[in-house]
């Protein structure tokens, strides 16, 4: 269950070909979820077939709109200070690519019609803010789904999502901050880029039960933003 509701996530960021700097936070998010169901319409059962297409589609609407930078860089935490210029990248665009291939699944169980973006109250804040969703799921369970998002020169962009409270970012951060303590950064990097590798060979279809095997840490996170070094 897990995977699909991460793959509608992951469907609703990767919407829009362009981010617009013009749009408040919950036009990102509400035009984009249209966006995506229209370019979904009818061919649903051609790219479950077709997985390099379901993940060139992805990978070139998702960018533009998701802050991978940023969210990597929360994730690594402290790591990211001691890092070098060529593991930030080399982790952002693993852990990115993983995450895609890993959920790409539930991007085809996506309906519009089970996402509701709550309405804004008050002004938009400057440089961060909340989009607050609710999704509703098969057996009428409506559950949380909050974005986080920052104001960048390109608009709004994403970097953390939280569902029913939970963190991403916090619960990917926990469980590479253990695993980077005892192996190193650059034997994660490799576990991610060969996961994907993996994840690939066995196509959407099979993706989220091979990501079963490296499901993410469960938190008692609070609601607070996961702390991190300061922006750069």
């Amino acid at each position: 269950m897990k995977q699909i509701i991460l793959g509608c996530i992951l469907t609703t960021l990767a919407s829009a070909v362009l981010a617009d700097a013009n749009k408040t936070p919950n036009q990102v998010i509400d035009e984009t979820a249209a966006a995506m169901a229209s370019r979904l319409q009818g061919r649903k059962e051609y790219l479950s077939s077709h997985p390099d297409e379901l993940y060139a589609l992805i990978d070139e609407v998702l960018l533009p709109n998701f802050d991978t930078r940023y969210s990597g860089y929360l994730v690594l935490g402290k790591h990211w200070r001691t890092a070098s210029e060529e593991q930030r990248s080399r982790f952002i665009d693993s852990f990115y690519n993983f995450l895609l291939r890993s959920y790409s699944n539930g991007i085809l169980e996506f309906d519009q019609d089970n996402i509701k973006v709550l309405p804004a109250r008050g002004e938009v804040p400057e440089k961060r803010t909340v989009v607050k969703t609710e999704m509703r799921l098969d057996d009428g369970t409506e559950i949380p789904v909050n974005y986080s998002l920052r104001e960048t020169d390109a608009g709004w962009k994403v970097y953390d999502v939280r569902i029913e409270g939970v963190s991403y970012v916090q619960n990917y951060r926990n469980q590479f901050n253990a695993e980077i303590s005892t192996n190193g950064l650059d034997a994660v990097i490799t576990r991610l880029e060969r996961e994907t590798v993996a994840l690939e060979t066995a196509g959407p279809g099979e993706a989220a039960e091979t990501a079963g095997a490296v499901e993410t840490v469960e938190t008692t996170g609070t609601s607070e933003e996961p702390a991190a070094p300061g922006d750069e």
